[in-house]
């Protein structure tokens, strides 16, 4: 992974976790620097109109 703060490709690892999700831990640490990164999935609603008029986003297609 990319480290924001050594701007470079560093290898990362999982810190010892006291939430109990032991290698499943969202939360990574630079092996250089020990900044923290936090992966998380993202969560992206869409609403649609009831006429249904409007193309949701992950529908689209490029031209």
């Amino acid at each position: 992974m990319r480290c924001v703060l050594c701007d470079a490709e560093m290898p990362f690892e999982t810190p010892p976790c006291a939430d109990g999700h032991e290698q499943d831990c969202p939360e990574l640490l630079c092996t250089r620097c020990g900044a923290a990164e936090i992966l998380a999935p993202v969560t992206i609603r869409v609403l649609m109109s009831a006429g249904g008029s409007r193309i949701a986003p992950q529908q689209r297609r490029a031209a």
